[in-house]
């Protein structure tokens, strides 16, 4: 939602650039979890904020160190 509101985007306007129904858009906002990423990634490209989909898969140092211990036996 912040996002959008940067930009002086509405919820249409998203909708139309992501070709969803503004009810979509309103899911996607609350973070709905029977959204498809399909749709939250067609959001993200509206925003012009597609590159930020890579941060889903960013590096997981805590997660790592968690199943190295668990690996070890600690």
């Amino acid at each position: 939602m912040l996002a959008r509101k940067r930009r002086h985007l509405s919820m249409q306007d998203i909708a139309d650039r992501a070709t969803v129904t503004r009810l979509t858009v309103s899911k996607v906002e609350h973070g709905n979890p029977t959204v498809s990423l399909g749709i939250y990634a067609r959001v993200l490209f509206a925003l012009n904020l597609e590159n930020d989909i890579t941060l889903l898969a960013a590096d997981d140092a805590l997660g790592r160190q968690l199943q190295d211990a668990e690996l070890l036996g600690k």
